[in-house]
């Protein structure tokens, strides 16, 4: 009895620390987000629901502005995973006749009848199965399915197919109505525990000026208010009625010195799309199919010419600035050389580790039990003049790198591996500071084994947090000419690595004419 108690407390605190990571983000005035709903709207699709502004609202997969989210939150107490034939199974949501997606149809067909502008999303701290057919079907960007993988097949004996006959014989409908409902169907993981999640409010409540609740306190108080308000037939919240009603609950801080957040993105975070919490975002988005570039060319042509216009204008009149940087690695370094550390500007940045925490060189102070870095050289057999670095902080890539360099780079003759001293893994840079000590520790390495030939060029691969490889960036006029590479993580193509950019950059003429979407 305890257990069971103590689960469905859980999942009633899982579902109101999201329901205020949307509603809190009201009382911002540059949010896209208009009206917040509780406990309202379709049948299994109504824990949570998000109505947003479509002038500035995020676009769905297909560029079509998202202008309502509806979200069923499923807490588990244990990890586990699901797969397509979940959806069809009444059991996997606890009913007895209903199914997930035939709930699912009944909701599309009385608000999203077209399919477009409408989002029904199921969030849960289960993962889809990583040999189940749906995940291949699901966007790494907005979490929702992509109609071209869906019906990347003709026939019912492929792995797509295999997916498409169940959901249509379950549902009774033909292959016109499963396009629109499937268009409307997204799949998120909510990979932060409770705690996290409460930290993550914490950041979000200073920044609207809610009040914060220290962490040392084991009672949270906006957990059961929302079912309090519920109680009182309070469901639907717009900017005016959140704000009277958090005063008169006295939550209205002063929200003195929050911070001005500027983000940067060229994926999207499922849970935590910029555009709900940062002053400016720099969208990169619609240069990516996924996480591949469409054009090789853009790195150097129009996204580096953006990131420099984007973070030299927030970095005006900001002593210290405030970076989110959803994107990849050859972006956070790109955005550390513009804001080197000549630029006189303190950078703290979002990292997302075990959960979302501001990093900074100056947030700890240092310790000497940190682990550092290893180095050594290994010779690719090629003869070549350049150095390749291969930075293992997150993942050990030597081995990757190596088969890459010998099979596509011959002009690399030696390749220097940097690593961590302690474990390799997410929680291997234990803050900001120590992120700062282990770019300064690589600068120095790779110098010492570069020499000082002019023409030469650096080959650098990079698998460490986002706050490494920015202040590693910072460094790059002391490095030297740099090329980065990005590797395929996600398998969709060899998986192995492709260059990127190279700085310092030159910009060609037809960039000028080139224009990225800013919200």
């Amino acid at each position: 009895m305890t257990q069971a108690v103590t689960v469905r407390r859980d999942g009633d605190t899982f579902q109101a620390r999201l329901f205020w990571r949307h509603a809190a983000r009201l009382l911002d005035p540059e949010s896209p987000i208009i009206k917040v709903g509780f406990e309202q709207g379709p049948k299994s699709f109504d824990d949570i629901w998000v109505e947003y502004d479509p002038s500035k609202s995020a676009q769905d997969q297909y560029g079509e502005p998202l202008r309502r989210k509806h979200i069923q939150c499923k807490w588990h107490v244990c990890p586990d995973s699901y797969g397509y034939v979940h959806l069809v199974d009444p059991e996997f949501i606890n009913a007895n006749a209903r199914s997930l997606l035939q709930r699912a149809r009944e909701a599309q067909v009385g608000y999203a009848p077209d399919g477009v502008g409408v989002r029904f999303e199921l969030l849960t701290n289960w993962r889809l199965d990583r040999a189940d057919p749906l995940r291949e079907m699901i966007g790494n960007r907005s979490g929702a399915v992509r109609l071209d993988r869906l019906y990347g097949s003709l026939t019912d004996k492929s792995r797509a197919g295999s997916v498409r006959k169940a959901w249509r014989e379950h549902l009774a409908i033909d292959e016109d109505e499963l396009r629109i409902l499937a268009r409307t169907l997204a799949f998120g993981e909510a990979n932060d525990s409770l705690d996290g999640l409460r930290d993550d409010l914490d950041i979000l409540f200073a920044y609207v000026g809610l009040r914060r609740v220290p962490c040392n306190q084991s009672a949270f108080p906006y957990d059961d208010l929302v079912f309090q308000w519920m109680a009182q037939g309070r469901l639907e919240f717009d900017r005016a009625s959140l704000h009277a009603i958090c005063n008169r609950e006295g939550l209205i801080g002063q929200g003195e010195g929050r911070p001005r957040v500027y983000g940067v993105k060229s994926f999207e975070h499922s849970m935590d799309h910029l555009e709900e919490r940062c002053l400016r975002v720099l969208d990169l988005v619609p240069a990516f199919d996924e996480r591949y570039i469409r054009s090789e060319t853009d790195w150097a042509d129009t996204l580096y010419p953006a990131l420099k216009t984007f973070l030299l204008s927030a970095a005006k009149g900001e002593p210290r600035l405030r970076l989110a940087i959803d994107a990849h690695v050859t972006l956070a370094f790109a955005a550390g050389s513009v804001l080197n550390m000549k630029s006189g500007r303190i950078v703290e940045l979002e990292q997302r580790t075990t959960g979302r925490q501001v990093w900074s060189a100056e947030d700890a102070p240092a310790d000497p039990s940190w682990p550092t870095l290893s180095a050594a050289v290994v010779e690719t057999g090629s003869g070549g003049s350049d150095l390749a670095v291969a930075i293992s902080l997150a993942h050990d890539v030597d081995d990757d790198v190596l088969r890459y360099l010998q099979r596509a780079q011959p002009a690399v003759g030696r390749l220097l591996s940097l690593r961590t001293t302690g474990a390799i893994g997410a929680t291997s840079v234990v803050c900001g500071c120590h992120a700062f000590e282990l770019a300064e520790a690589a600068t120095r390495l790779v110098r010492e084994k570069r020499g000082f030939d002019p023409a030469a060029t650096l080959h650098l691969f990079v698998a460490a947090p986002n706050s490494f490889t920015f202040f590693l960036g910072q460094r790059q006029p002391v490095i030297g000419r740099v090329t980065l590479y990005e590797f395929d993580f996600e398998g969709g193509r060899d998986r192995s690595y492709a260059p990127a950019l190279m700085l310092p950059t030159t910009v060609s003429s037809r960039a000028c004419g080139t224009q990225l979407r800013r919200t």
